[in-house]
């Protein structure tokens, strides 16, 4: 929660490609289907990379869960450290650029990943 608002943190556990969501309310969570796949196809037209960079999302199945993963846990928690520390400098969460944030969420090089940024990591799928 950032300034009594419930916010997401999803992580492509492959890739680390991740997406921070201010204002998450309780009825969108219970889509979570529509949510999800709304925020991934959101961010890749962000970053201009395909709608099928992670397969067709309308036709796999979507799983939010926790992660089992030591080294996907400890890159979240510094990815959810850092986006308090942007929001703190920025004074509120009405004054974040947030999707400056989720950019640069997705530009930082993670040790777990063979010290490759994330949206270099997702754009290499395709080449799969």
């Amino acid at each position: 929660m950032v300034d009594r608002r419930k916010c997401l943190l999803l992580t492509h556990s492959a890739t680390l490609f991740t997406i921070f969501e201010a204002d998450v309310t309780a009825s969108a969570l219970r889509a979570t289907r529509q949510l999800i796949t709304g925020l991934i196809g959101r961010e890749l037209r962000r970053e201009e990379l395909p709608a099928g960079t992670f397969g067709d999302l309308e036709q796999q199945e979507v799983l939010l869960a926790k992660t089992e993963d030591r080294s996907v846990l400890g890159c979240m928690n510094d990815m959810a450290f850092r986006c308090e520390h942007v929001i703190a400098d920025a004074g509120d969460l009405a004054r974040t650029d947030l999707p400056g944030l989720n950019r640069s969420l997705r530009r930082n090089i993670n040790s777990a990943r063979g010290y490759c940024p994330p949206v270099e990591l997702a754009a290499r799928r395709l080449a799969v």
